[in-house]
C-alpha cells in the first residue's frame, strides 16, 4: 500500500494517479473530502481516502491505526505555501505556514517512527527547492521547508541503523493550483513550470530506484 498525504490535488494527486496505473493499491489522506471521493473513484486501481487534520495529533494515530495493512512506501505531500513581502504577513499567516508545514511533517514522522521504525519501509518527504537555497519573497516559506530538511535529514540520522529509509524530496516550482493566490502572482508566472505528472513521473522513477541501494534525496530542477 502506498499512502499519500496531500493527495487530493498537485503532486499527491499526480502520484495517486501513476502509482495506482502501475497497480498499486493506494491510500489518499487530505482534507478536502470530495476531492478524495471524486480522486479515489477515478483512479484504475484499488483505493481508500481519509480525511484527516495532519496538525492534529490524534487525527494522525488515528489514520495510522485505521490502516489494514502496513504501508510499503508514504509520501507526505501535504504543505502550504506564503509569498511576498515577508513583513506583510500577519502572526495568523505565518503560524497556519508553520502548522501546515512544519508541525503536520513532526507529527507524522513522529508516528511513523514510533511504529514502523524495524520495518523495511520508504518514506518519501516533499519539499521545496525552497528548502535548499533562499528566496526573495517566500522568507516565511523557505524557513518553513528548511526547518522540515532540518528535521528530515536529523531524523535519519538517528535512522541509521533502521531498515525504515528516508528520503528528502526537492521539487522545483510546479503550474499547480499552489501557485494560484494573490501573493505569489506578481513576481512569477507559473505557466512556465513543469506539470505535477511530470515530477510525479520523476519521483516515481527516483523513488524505484532506491530499492537497488539508497538514494538519500531527489532534486528536481525544472528546466
Amino acid at each position: 500500500m502506498i499512502v499519500i498525504t496531500g493527495a487530493s490535488s498537485g503532486l499527491g494527486a499526480a502520484l495517486a494517479q501513476h502509482y495506482s496505473a502501475a497497480g498499486d493499491e493506494v491510500c489518499l489522506v487530505g482534507r478536502d473530502s470530495q476531492r478524495l471521493t471524486q480522486l479515489s473513484e477515478s483512479l484504475p486501481g484499488k483505493a481508500q481516502w481519509h480525511s484527516v487534520d495532519l496538525t492534529c495529533e490524534s487525527q494522525v494515530a488515528a489514520l495510522f491505526d485505521s490502516l489494514p495493512t502496513t504501508p510499503t512506501t508514504l509520501l507526505h505531500c501535504a504543505g502550504s505555501g506564503l509569498f511576498g513581502a515577508f513583513e506583510q504577513h500577519s502572526e495568523a499567516q505565518i503560524r497556519q505556514l508553520l502548522d501546515n508545514n512544519v508541525l503536520t511533517a513532526a507529527l507524522l514522522l513522529k508516528q511513523v517512527v514510533s511504529r514502523y521504525r524495524d520495518t523495511s519501509m520508504q518514506v518519501g518527504v516533499v519539499m521545496s527547492t525552497a528548502a535548499l537555497k533562499a528566496k526573495a519573497n517566500e522568507v516565511a516559506y523557505c524557513g518553513a521547508k528548511w526547518a522540515v530538511r532540518g528535521m528530515v535529514e536529523s531524523l535519519r540520522a538517528e535512522l541509521k541503523a533502521s531498515p525504515l529509509r528516508l528520503v528528502g524530496i526537492y521539487p522545483g516550482g510546479m503550474d499547480t493550483g499552489f501557485w494560484q493566490h494573490d501573493d505569489s502572482r506578481d513576481y512569477l508566472d507559473a505557466s512556465v513550470f513543469m506539470s505535477a505528472d511530470d515530477a510525479a513521473a520523476m519521483v516515481v522513477q527516483g523513488l524505484a530506484a532506491c530499492d537497488r541501494g539508497f538514494i538519500s534525496d531527489i532534486t528536481i530542477s525544472r528546466g
